[in-house]
């Protein structure tokens, strides 16, 4: 019984005395004074916060990436939104991603007929780095599309979506 007793006990104190100093540093990562002689206490405590997006470019507008290929499992994403130039003839295309090499622009498929424009961004993970290690946060990223011809009144399309069912039709005489 008193073999339990002692580590429970030492457990204990060392759990309290965790819980009962601040962190050494501060939300800006300055150290900051925790006790009246001013010093600094080490926390045990581990700071559990959600990272927030990031607008990686300093001025809060997405990162400009241009398309790499050969990336390691390309896979579709959506984008947020694809705003034509003045003349029509190119696309800014915008959507979330993830850290690089993680998430790297393998390429940008355009499907252009009479009546609409699909564009289809394509991400896979960067095949110069064995085994990346990412963090998980969301970066606003932006790419340029040139079109054949300029948009004009065709429809845009985001090729990583679904497909709209049709409605279906009723039969008559069922």
């Amino acid at each position: 019984m008193r073999r339990i007793v002692i580590p429970v006990l030492a457990g204990g104190l060392l759990l309290t005395a965790a819980c009962g100093t601040q962190s050494s540093q501060n939300a800006t990562g300055a150290e900051a004074p925790t006790r009246a002689t001013g010093g600094t206490v080490p926390s045990l405590a581990v700071s559990r916060t959600v990272a927030p997006r990031v607008e990686p470019t300093g001025r809060g507008g997405p990162k400009p990436v241009k398309p790499e290929g050969h990336t390691i499992g390309p896979r579709k994403v959506a984008w947020l939104s694809a705003k034509p130039s003045k003349d029509g003839k190119s696309l800014r295309v915008v959507w979330w991603s993830g850290v690089e090499p993680c998430a790297v622009l393998d390429r940008v498929s355009v499907k252009q007929t009479s009546k609409q424009v699909t564009v289809t961004l394509w991400e896979g993970q960067s095949s110069k780095i064995q085994n990346p290690v990412c963090i998980d946060i969301a970066i606003k990223k932006v790419t340029t599309v040139k079109l054949k011809t300029p948009l004009a009144h065709r429809k845009l399309v985001d090729g990583a979506k679904p497909k709209p069912k049709p409605k279906p039709t009723a039969t008559p005489g069922n």
